[in-house]
């Protein structure tokens, strides 16, 4: 450095004859850490079991991300299914249906565990749950094709 310069608070500052303090426009370079654009400030707490932090743990090593980048990535471009909490109409009343079925065969088998014999009426309830069964499974074959 010139003895006629002097170096102030990150400012190269040339010193003329008049001894007036003039800084350049270019600042030193301290070096470090660079900058970055947009910083990340918000904290986002997850709450797991110790087994599914280990899971998580493990997955992000794998893949040389910290746990923070792994799950960032994950919540930010990958795609959950997502669930169905209601399910439509049409599936609702099947299964009131099938219960309904389930619970006269449940009674039927019932009685004839103990050896006794089924009634006419008990005999055509019987038949008329078994058309109402099969007619159900058609319900289902259309509503899944």
């Amino acid at each position: 450095m010139k003895p006629d310069s002097v170096r102030h608070n990150n400012y190269h500052i040339s010193r003329d004859k008049d001894t007036t303090m003039e800084p350049t426009t270019k600042a030193i370079n301290k070096g470090g850490r660079p900058k970055v654009k947009i910083k990340k400030r918000e904290h986002l707490a997850v709450m797991c079991n110790l087994l599914e932090r280990k899971i998580i743990e493990g997955n992000a090593k794998k893949v040389n991300l910290t746990i923070s980048e792994f799950l960032r990535e994950l919540g930010l471009h990958s795609r959950i299914k997502h669930k169905i909490k209601s399910l439509p109409k049409e599936v609702l009343e099947l299964k009131g249906m099938l219960n309904h079925v389930a619970a006269n065969l449940n009674q039927i088998a019932r009685k004839r565990n103990r050896n006794e014999e089924l009634n006419a009426m008990e005999r055509a309830l019987l038949n008329q749950q078994g058309r109402e069964l099969k007619g159900l499974t058609d319900k289902i074959d259309h509503y899944l094709s």
